[in-house]
């Protein structure tokens, strides 16, 4: 048996341990170790739009392989119809901006997380989205589309069930075909250069994606054609913000009103998407201005 003298140093010992490992548990919540979750002091916050202006940088989330809406050009800066949009809003607010580079299953956890301001990624409005984030008002109209080889065309939806079908995780085609052709079993890929190597190579005979991307990459690749240039429900791209970040939100919904003024999305289609998909296209059918889709 231990004296009473013994049996009190070794609940001190124990009540010593107990507090350092409790101290050792918060710092390591804190920095986002020790648990496996990223801790709230790693995660930032979300802005307001004067305190992007007083921190002179805003971080936007977009695509750096989806030419021509957000890429990387040769000489290693981003172009295409999204970036066009950030330069601009940045511009209006007076500070400088950071691409920050994301994947389409991504670009919600990107926002959740604060690790961006907004996201311009093509990312279209859909109620699973909305219930994350929040959009502004949308910037262009998009469907869906079916890319496949010119010899080997698919020209009806259901006929994608028996062929070996492609598409990027986390887009809307992926959560079209799981919904309204769940027999179809498509092969999923991270990234949209992954895709179009697989269909380049014959390790799939459809890529399914938005129209805007069909006609801009088969418009680009000799011996591929936008069979399906159209099907499902159209929807909008639009600006993302963090869910409940109505400061930011309600700043770019007023900035588009500003550039419907000035027909800004129409000249940037022409800089931007005109020289790939030429006369194929009528600029109306994806452009909208000023926030309002009119038809």
């Amino acid at each position: 048996m231990f004296s009473k003298r013994a049996y009190s140093v070794i609940i001190g010992i124990v009540l010593a341990l107990a507090l350092v490992l409790v101290g050792c548990s918060k710092a390591g919540n804190a920095s986002g170790a020790g648990d496996g979750k990223a801790g709230t002091a790693s995660l930032g916050k979300t802005r307001t739009v004067e305190e992007i202006k007083k921190a002179g940088t805003i971080k936007i989330g977009v695509f750096s392989d989806k030419a021509p809406f957000g890429y990387v050009d040769n000489k290693g800066n981003y172009a295409g119809y999204d970036i066009e949009y950030g330069n601009r809003i940045a511009k209006d607010l007076g500070v400088k901006v950071e691409y920050v580079p994301v994947e389409a299953a991504s670009r919600v956890e990107f926002l959740e997380t604060n690790k961006v301001d907004i996201i311009l990624a093509n990312f279209t409005v859909t109620p699973e989205r909305a219930e994350k984030v929040d959009f502004a008002n949308p910037y262009m109209k998009v469907s869906l589309g079916v890319v496949s080889p010119t010899d080997n065309q698919v020209k009806d939806p259901k006929d994608l069930k028996d062929r070996k079908v492609i598409i990027v995780k986390g887009t809307t085609a992926d959560t079209y075909l799981s919904k309204n052709l769940p027999e179809v079993k498509a092969q999923k890929f991270e990234q949209y250069t992954e895709v179009t190597s697989a269909l380049s190579d014959k390790r799939g005979d459809a890529w399914v994606t938005d129209n805007t991307e069909a006609l801009a990459w088969a418009g680009n690749n000799p011996g591929f054609t936008t069979s399906i240039p159209s099907f499902g429900t159209p929807d909008t791209i639009a600006a993302a913000v963090a869910k409940g970040n109505a400061n930011l939100k309600d700043w770019i919904n007023n900035h588009l009103v500003t550039l419907g003024k000035e027909n800004f999305f129409h000249k940037n289609y022409e800089k931007t998407l005109k020289p790939v998909y030429g006369t194929a296209v009528n600029p109306d059918e994806l452009v909208v201005e000023g926030g309002v889709v009119t038809k």
